[in-house]
This record gives C-alpha cells, structure tokens and sequence, in this order.
C-alpha cells in the first residue's frame, strides 16, 4: 500500500476493509483507485466491491487466497495489444477465465485549481494517446507508472498548473476539476479485460456464443503448427486469436495463445482440439466463456 500517493492509499485501506468482510463480492484489479481497471470492475458487476491491488500478481494471489472472488485483468488494447506479462501470468496463476468485459477508455485532464495546466502526468500510453491535445495546447507530458496514481499525486502535491491524465472517476475520488473530457486522440480505444476465478465456470449449452482461450506448444517439426491448424479450418471452427511468445531463452521453445468460438464439448470443437493435441507437445485450457462481444 505504500507505493501508493497518500491520497490513494486511504481509498485502498478502506475498500480492502469493505472486501474483508464480504469477499464473495470482492474484485481484485490492479492499479491505484480510480484506474480503468477500477472502472470495468464497476461496469462488468456493479454491485461488486472493487479490491485495488499493486500489481498484476497481487489482484491474482487476491482472488487464490480467497481475499476476492474474482479478478478483472486487462490482456489486449486495440491501440497497442497485448497487455505485457498476462501471457505468462494467467497459465501460472492457476486460475480459470470466466468471463470478459470490454472497456471504451476514455481520457480526461485534471487539476487542483483553475490555473492553466502546464503540464500532465499520466501513464506513457495515455500520454501518448492525447499526444495531440496536449502538443496543440503546450502541455508538458510527465511519465508516471500509473493513471489513477498519477491523479492521486496531483492531489498530493497541489502544485498550480500541474495536471494529470486519467479516468474521470479519478477526479471524483481524488477531489480535482476536470480541466477537459474524451482529450484522446483516437476514438476507437478499446480494452478487453478477462475475469478470473478459483473455479471454472462452463457457460451452458445452446445459451448464446462463448469463447475459450487455451494455451499450446507445437512440436519442434517441420511444418507442425501449420497442422497443427488444420483441424480448426476442417471443423470450421472460428479462430479470432492466435499469438506466439517465447518462455525463457533458448528461442526454440514457441509457445501460443489462442481464442476461439466455441467450448468442449461442441463436436467440432472436440475434434479440432484433438487434431491440435496430437501435434503439439502440450495444450492448456484456460476456461470458457459467454462472448461479451460477437466475433463474427
């Protein structure tokens, strides 16, 4: 809780004391009270009592120490991908996905006062997608770890012309005015989030479309992933992601992380899957789940 600016850290102290008592509700992000994680929580189960949590790691011991039901993680923006570390994190966490959720993110300017903003701490993505906004009005972009947290240290510090970029409900919780709404350059930024619990959670047959995401390592052969595919496109199964990265550094090891339409149990499903594993050193399913939004 110390790494956050003192203003945050009261909001944390008392929502994790509200998550204490009704852990059921809990749901763990990560990022300082305020941030859009904060948000999807509330948008995805508004009933929900929001847990901040440091780090990534920190919201997902959250959820397997029983101190939150669930956890409401970012894995891919539309502007720049995949969201770092979620790849390796998710598999070791031992957790299933459940459901997902989908973020509009949208930036606002806040300060202290109504003196002119100099210049505007945010997150290095945030800045860089309100680079326009603030290079038209001559604002000095200042690099911080965090959105939410860079508006609590603007409320800390209360310094004239020092403003922040981040979420308007970082504004209400903080007590700023908001100098300006929706600064972002690009109107079409979007966040996917996945929700994560102890326990899977398998969506019922025939109640609409799900997904599921696994994970699965080829065998080091010649043309293996190619067959590996072959299964999906005979079966007529929908693959709507399909990314590579590597684990340690031997840069032989590919390993790949997949969503499709569909869940076990689907005939065809069933059989692409089969054709995949036969080909692969291993697959790892991560859970299945209603789609929040149509692919196809």
């Amino acid at each position: 809780m110390e790494n956050y600016p003192a203003p945050a850290r009261a909001i944390v102290a008392e929502l994790a004391a509200k998550a204490a008592t009704d852990p059921a509700r809990a749901v763990a992000y990560q990022g300082a009270p305020g941030a859009n994680s904060h948000l999807a929580a509330l948008g995805y189960a508004p009933d929900c009592v929001p847990l901040p949590c440091f780090a990534f790691e920190d919201a997902i011991d959250a959820v397997r120490q029983g101190l939150a039901a669930r956890a409401i993680i970012p894995i891919e923006n539309s502007l720049h991908g995949r969201v770092a570390d979620m790849h390796f994190l998710l598999p070791e966490s031992g957790l299933h996905i459940i459901d997902e959720y989908f973020l509009r993110i949208r930036h606002c300017l806040m300060a202290v006062d109504d003196a002119p903003v100099k210049s505007a701490i945010s997150h290095p993505q945030a800045l860089g997608q309100c680079r326009h906004y603030l290079r038209e009005r001559g604002i000095a972009p200042v690099a911080y770890a965090d959105t939410a947290g860079a508006a609590a240290l603007v409320a800390q510090s209360r310094k004239p012309g020092e403003g922040a970029i981040a979420p308007y409900l970082a504004a209400e919780l903080y007590g700023l005015r908001l100098v300006a709404e929706n600064i972002e350059d690009s109107d079409d930024n979007m966040t996917r989030f996945l929700v994560l619990a102890r326990e899977p959670h398998m969506p019922q047959p025939n109640a609409g479309p799900v997904m599921t995401t696994f994970l699965f390592e080829v065998k080091n052969v010649p043309a293996a992933l190619y067959k590996a595919m072959g299964g999906f496109a005979t079966n007529g199964v929908n693959m709507t992601k399909l990314e590579s990265y590597q684990r340690g550094a031997s840069f032989a090891a590919t390993e790949f992380f997949c969503d499709i339409e569909g869940m076990p149990g689907d005939p065809a499903v069933d059989r692409a899957l089969a054709e995949l594993e036969f080909h692969c050193k291993w697959v790892r399913m991560l859970g299945s789940y209603p789609q929040a939004r149509v692919r196809t």
